[in-house]
């Protein structure tokens, strides 16, 4: 009873601290205002509709009143509390103007004007002659404002005209009828005859009508039968301008690369100008190959206007990645009737650029290091925007503590690439666009020395195309992708585990990977009013196809066959990521994923390369297992000698994600999620018993829980999530459940469970 009375007494604090105190430092004679309603009566109306017109019409209502958490009003008494600052710093100041909020006072609400607004709305959306009052309820000095909107019935929509007349203009507005988005008997709403004139805009853009604008459309609306039918005419104003009448072509195009913001007009000299095609080319500097403006502006002499090739054309300008800003123009042409210059004046970007990136990084396998990267970059190394990059790279990881402790690994390396805004291909890859498509060849080493047990060589050349058919679908191709990794230094302890554990030969074998991979890439996730929004990677990586067939590798069962003495692998591998994402409200929703990979080795391999094989558990992926320490299926590596953990990989893998997210105050937001999943070998393994996929493989699915906290610093986000497992795959069948065994005040139960896990982002 003690406990209970002590709850009752904190609430009435809170609400009497809150509450009660909010008030009196309010003018004398002034009220609080603390929110409004709106009700509308109509019989007509169905509930549902109802209710969606009175949530519409609330949000119209101003001002709004002082912000509340569960009743209370914790800001507007921070802002009375904090007082008059006496100078404008200090913590005083802070809390009253950062803090605090300003009290919303009833003296500020204009009744008569919200009562005009909510009638303006309500007749716009086809209730004419509507009725509203507004009135007001004042109590312990607060008050509240209430409206009654009295609808009749709405009207609908009974027939459409479009001008009749001969002009070029009239029948090109009148060709449009056919996607009208007024429809005979849809309600009659102002905001979509807005719509349907924007709409006939952009048509006309397109055929060649550049100074048209919405506003030269006239939609008058007749209610005048009785009959709750209005009749919609729209025709074009009398007053439109001749020249919005005028469907343009294109005459000159002119571009000047080297345009300086700072100065009012270009300088040049009668050498500097170069005509190439349709364009003429002002650079002083001869900065670039005048192709590189025949591939980006897809305006042609003597094409008609049209809005499409203008945005696409400046978008690609931008994509390009050689310039800091792009003006466009267009003027009525002197030499020709009815058409139009354009104008592109274009400034550069620095050309060359280091950049020098230090990160910190950690990870659930108790690895804490750094990272340096040095880049060097040309931004138009042949006249031809290509992009050249030389990046030099360090790091090391540490382990603290944990069963790794010692085992520091240190890497080092350099890449160089070379990217041309073009595709270097006899064939034709994607269409147009408003994105740049790429062609990019990449050089890369990489040194990584685990000390105490084996370093290992990486070299990876690669060549392909990177392009975007809009901004929600990407795909890469490489069409060559060669990795070739050589071991070093492999000490006598790292041998001698070996022998425990064969399958740790895999990884300081030599490596020879070449084929072709492909990636497609589709989201909608920017589209940030939609409820739901998806976003799927799927990747395909063939190794040693053609090169198997060539040298009979594929038909050979005994022989493994080398090029340069070294084994090449052949396998098909796919997968898949799917995410889908669904809004709750303004700041939560649920985010969900699966992914789901296959590898397939085949011919001159017995397996997937460990490079190429799957891992599961850590920051990103089943949170409550550590790291690459997950599967394969079963699978628990109990007999190892060794003084760290191996890595754990499979030829398939199967995971699930799903969480919770919200934003709990400031830059503070939560998440609760549960991650399930695991990976199997395709071939049976002694080493490994129970790692091999079966037709009961779901029995083997670990799953994990738990909550986190992101902190949302605008340039990045800080995670943390502590979670601990429901299912640990790798118990006896009958036992693989540990919900029951859950007992946070355990020490040992949390000393073997609890993992906490540090990041940058959003796990996915």
């Amino acid at each position: 009873m003690g406990n209970r009375y002590i709850k009752y007494f904190i609430a009435l604090s809170l609400f009497f601290v809150f509450g009660c105190s909010n008030t009196k430092y309010l003018p004398e004679g002034d009220l609080l205002y603390v929110g409004s309603s709106v009700t509308v009566k109509d019989s007509v109306i169905k509930k549902k509709e109802r209710k969606a017109l009175e949530k519409e019409l609330e949000d119209l209502l101003r001002p709004k009143p002082n912000k509340q958490i569960l009743g209370l009003r914790p800001k507007l008494w921070i802002y009375n509390i904090a007082g008059e600052p006496k100078k404008q710093k200090g913590i005083r100041y802070w809390l009253r103007n950062k803090v605090g909020e300003e009290p919303v006072l009833f003296s500020k609400v204009d009744l008569d004007y919200n009562a005009s607004v909510l009638r303006n709305f309500t007749e716009n959306r086809g209730y004419f002659k509507v009725r509203v009052s507004a009135d007001s309820t004042a109590k312990n000095k607060r008050a509240t404002a209430e409206y009654t909107v009295q609808p009749k019935r709405q009207y609908k929509i009974k027939n459409v005209k479009f001008p009749e007349d001969s002009s070029a203009l009239g029948k090109a507005i009148a060709r449009t009828s056919r996607r009208s988005l007024l429809k005979p008997g849809n309600p009659y709403d102002l905001d979509v005859i807005k719509a349907e004139r924007e709409r006939i805009d952009a048509r006309l853009k397109e055929k060649g009508y550049y100074y048209f604008n919405p506003d030269y459309i006239l939609a008058q609306v007749d209610s005048s039968k009785g009959d709750y039918e209005v009749n919609i005419k729209l025709k074009i104003k009398d007053e439109t301008p001749e020249k919005a009448t005028i469907a343009y072509k294109i005459d000159k195009i002119i571009v000047y690369p080297n345009f300086s913001i700072s100065k009012d007009s270009v300088k040049y000299k009668k050498e500097d100008i170069v005509q190439y095609k349709d364009f003429t080319i002002i650079d002083t500097a001869n900065t670039f190959n005048p192709r590189v403006f025949d591939r980006t502006i897809y305006f042609k002499k003597g094409d008609l206007y049209n809005r499409k090739d203008h945005n696409l054309t400046l978008n690609r300008f931008v994509n390009l990645g050689t310039f800091n800003f792009v003006k466009n123009e267009f003027k009525v042409s002197d030499s020709l009737k009815n058409t139009l210059d354009s104008y592109y004046y274009l400034t550069l970007l620095p050309k060359k650029f280091i950049r020098v990136e230090v990160l910190g990084k950690t990870n659930s396998a108790s690895y804490t290091g750094t990272e340096v990267n040095v880049n060097w970059n040309n931004r138009n190394l042949f006249r031809g925007a290509e992009l050249l990059t030389v990046s030099v790279f360090g790091g090391a990881d540490f382990q603290l503590s944990g069963t790794n402790n010692g085992k520091n690994i240190y890497k080092l390396g350099a890449e160089t690439s070379l990217t041309w805004p073009r595709f270097i291909s006899p064939f034709k890859i994607g269409g147009s666009s408003e994105f740049v498509p790429r062609t990019k060849a990449t050089l890369r080493y990489e040194f990584q020395n685990r000390t105490q047990l084996y370093a290992l060589n990486s070299f990876n050349a690669s060549f392909g195309y990177l392009w975007k058919e809009n901004i929600r679908k990407e795909h890469q191709l490489n069409i060559v992708d060669i990795t070739y990794v050589s071991p070093n230094n492999v000490t006598p302890e790292y041998q001698q585990d070996i022998l425990d554990d064969p399958a740790l030969g895999k990884v300081i074998e030599k490596q020879l990977i070449f084929g072709p991979t492909y990636s497609f890439t589709y989201t909608n996730t920017m589209q940030k009013r939609r409820k739901n929004t998806f976003y799927f990677n799927g990747e395909l990586d063939l190794a040693g196809n053609i090169t198997g067939l060539a040298t009979g590798a594929n038909v050979k069962k005994n022989d493994t066959i080398k090029i340069f003495d070294v084994p090449f692998s052949q396998y098909v591998k796919v997968k898949a990521d799917f995410r889908h994402y669904l809004k709750l409200s303004k700041e939560s929703e649920l985010a969900s994923r699966i992914i789901v990979g296959a590898g397939i080795p085949y011919g001159n391999s017995g397996a997937l390369p460990t490079s190429k094989q799957f891992v599961v558990g850590g920051t990103n992926s089943i949170r409550a297992f550590r790291a690459r320490t997950l599967g394969p299926g079963s699978y628990l590596n109990t007999e190892t000698t060794n003084s760290y953990l191996p890595d754990q990989s499979g030829d398939l893998k199967l995971e699930f994600s799903t969480e919770y997210r919200a934003k709990l105050f400031s830059i503070v937001r939560g998440a609760l999620f549960v991650d399930a999943g695991n990976i199997w070998l395709m071939n049976a393994d002694p080493n490994k018993p129970g790692a091999e996929i079966t037709k009961d493989f779901m029995k083997d699915i670990a799953v994990g829980a738990g909550a986190g906290l992101r902190f949302d610093l605008s340039f990045l986000i800080l995670r943390t999530d502590l979670a601990f497992p429901l299912r640990k795959p790798y118990l006896p069948e009958n036992e693989r459940w540990v919900i029951d065994d859950i007992n946070f005040g355990s020490g040992p139960w949390r000393k073997e469970n609890l993992i906490l896990n540090i990041a940058i982002g959003y796990p996915f």
